[in-house]
């Protein structure tokens, strides 16, 4: 029997979840499954994935063919890798210290990466914020001074108009010498 490792859609439209799961090649993709390794959730930034590592590498092992994007989610969280540095020990390429360096290592660099990553949209929703708060604050001042201006009696004019008028008539008897 064929196995593969592939994703069983769920979710609603437009929001789909996934189970990542083994199932028989000729089983229908929201069909009858063998076992569930986990779940992926894409609708999340970053997209959020429970694996069962150990039952993955398992069926790996066992000859169980992943799908492309169940490819990409198991070299994500390094099943791959580690399946990978166990074909080295077989080989006598690495010993098993050596192989749970080299994995520890890359488990390390992959959760700062996601780290900063969470850190880097945390930060940007931040910014986003206070940019939308200051406008906002703006908008509100441009407001309350067009409500000033307009509760505000007008000035008299017929004042500064006379004024005006003396200082043209002063201006008219005032020969020019040049």
């Amino acid at each position: 029997m064929a196995t593969k490792i592939r994703l069983q859609r769920f979710g609603k439209k437009g929001r789909p979840f996934y189970h990542v799961v083994v199932a028989d090649s000729r089983a229908p993709r929201d069909g009858k499954f063998i076992e569930r390794l986990g779940s992926y959730n894409p609708n999340t930034n970053p997209a959020t994935v429970e694996l069962h590592f150990d039952k993955a590498l398992n069926w790996l092992n066992n000859g169980a063919q992943p799908t492309d994007t169940c490819r990409s989610i198991l070299s994500h969280q390094g099943v791959l890798y580690k399946k990978h540095l166990e074909g080295g020990i077989k080989k006598g390429a690495l010993t098993t210290e050596q192989a749970e360096a080299k994995f520890a290592t890359w488990q390390k660099e992959k959760d700062s990466q996601i780290e900063s990553k969470k850190s880097a949209l945390t930060r940007s929703k931040e910014e986003a914020k206070k940019l939308a708060l200051a406008a906002e604050t703006k908008k509100k001042a441009e407001i309350a001074a067009a409500i000033v201006a307009k509760n505000t009696p007008p000035a008299e004019e017929p004042e500064t108009t006379s004024v005006s008028e003396e200082n043209a008539s002063e201006q008219e008897a005032t020969p020019a010498t040049e």
